[in-house]
């Protein structure tokens, strides 16, 4: 039976999008903005005003509450679940295809990225590193008070050295209802008790890096299985900036000022 697949790619801007009609391009943050011509987060059941803060997430919730396909998934414009076959010179063509993402869901109901591995410090110092570590560690504070039973897998954020990151998946509608409702809850509680305007317009956004981590927080609890995919960008990643950017910050106490 053909699977009823749609994966929603978060986007700010206009920008080559894969042909397959597994993907349909959305455009996040969109309230009050040009429009692009992509199918935009401000419709229907949304939180499109809450994009300088939740980033792609105002796409995964519109996602969530609005689309009725057995599965549902997230990618973003620049970064995407690679194909088995991966042609460097056509990276758009190495995008993973409904006919891969079919078998793939044949033997499980959810696709993650492969692990990114962090091998000088854990999940948590990283952070603490990068960012500033108040909203993670309200985050902790919410889960003790509402979901108790996440604890030992949050806990483990300041051990482990690997995790599903990029906000990226691919469930079940089931999955996925369970999923949102959950993170949702967690991170619409972290909004009444982070002041958002202490931070700048780039540190602000923590909603979306805090989820990042969460995702296997809820993975590990629930005891789900799953299969990881690669991750291939569309865009160069400058590693150097990158590294010494991790430095100055473990070092230095220069926190993150942009994405790489």
């Amino acid at each position: 039976m053909d699977k009823k697949i749609k994966v929603v790619i978060a986007t700010h801007k206009k920008y080559d999008m894969p042909s397959d009609k597994m993907y349909l391009p959305l455009q996040v943050g969109a309230e009050g903005k040009n429009d692009l011509g992509y199918e935009k987060d401000n419709t229907k059941d949304n939180i499109s005003l809450k994009n300088p803060y939740f980033c792609e997430l105002t796409g995964l919730y519109w996602a969530w509450k609005n689309l009725k396909e057995d599965y549902i998934g997230l990618a973003h414009y620049r970064r995407h679940f690679a194909s088995k076959k991966i042609n460097k010179k056509d990276l758009f063509n190495s995008v993973l295809t409904k006919e891969e993402a079919s078998k793939l869901l044949n033997n499980t109901d959810i696709i993650v990225p492969k692990k990114r591995n962090y091998y000088i410090e854990n999940l948590y110092s990283h952070y603490e590193h990068t960012m500033y570590i108040e909203p993670l560690d309200i985050t902790g504070q919410i889960l003790q008070e509402r979901y108790p039973e996440y604890m030992l897998e949050f806990d483990k954020l300041k051990t482990r050295r690997s995790a599903h990151m990029f906000n990226m998946f691919i469930m079940k509608k089931d999955k996925l209802d369970e999923y949102c409702t959950w993170l949702f809850d967690i991170l619409f509680e972290l909004e009444k008790r982070v002041d958002n305007s202490k931070y700048d317009s780039f540190h602000a956004r923590f909603y979306g890096r805090v989820s990042e981590l969460l995702l296997d927080v809820w993975l590990n609890t629930k005891g789900y299985s799953y299969k990881e995919v690669k991750v291939i960008s569309m865009e160069k990643v400058n590693w150097w900036k990158k590294g010494t950017s991790f430095l100055k910050a473990k070092f230095l106490g220069k926190k993150y000022g942009k994405s790489f």
